[in-house]
């Protein structure tokens, strides 16, 4: 749907795609989908979620044993993002690098796009 031929419209690190491709198989599920909603006091939120089929316009990113696939109205705001997982001493989870993103809120859950995206 929204993609540059040769260019996958996320990129994976090797430590979220190793978390990634372990909750698929603890699980049993076949990818992990991401997309955005609105949501949250910027205005939207990252969703994940267990899939086990693809649909007809889904982006499938695949890397290191783990799938992952973007919702179709979320592949605009999420080109060129970098998925990483980091562990801390009080958390752990996915970080989303989106150049997309112009403003997050304090608690990090959060996040507002350029505007730049909505205007053609």
């Amino acid at each position: 749907m929204f993609s540059i031929p040769g260019k996958q419209a996320v990129s994976i690190t090797d430590k979220a795609a190793s978390q990634i491709a372990k909750l698929m198989e603890r699980d049993g599920h076949k990818a992990l989908k991401i997309g955005v909603k609105k949501g949250g006091c910027a205005g939207m939120e990252y969703t994940m979620d267990y899939v086990d089929e693809v649909a007809p316009n889904d982006e499938v990113v695949e890397q290191n044993g783990a799938r992952v696939i973007i919702a179709p109205m979320a592949q605009m705001f999420l080109f060129g993002t970098e998925i990483d997982y980091e562990t801390s001493l009080l958390e752990s989870g996915f970080k989303f690098n989106n150049p997309n993103v112009s403003e997050a809120c304090g608690c990090g859950e959060s996040i507002k796009f350029d505007e730049s995206l909505f205007q053609k």
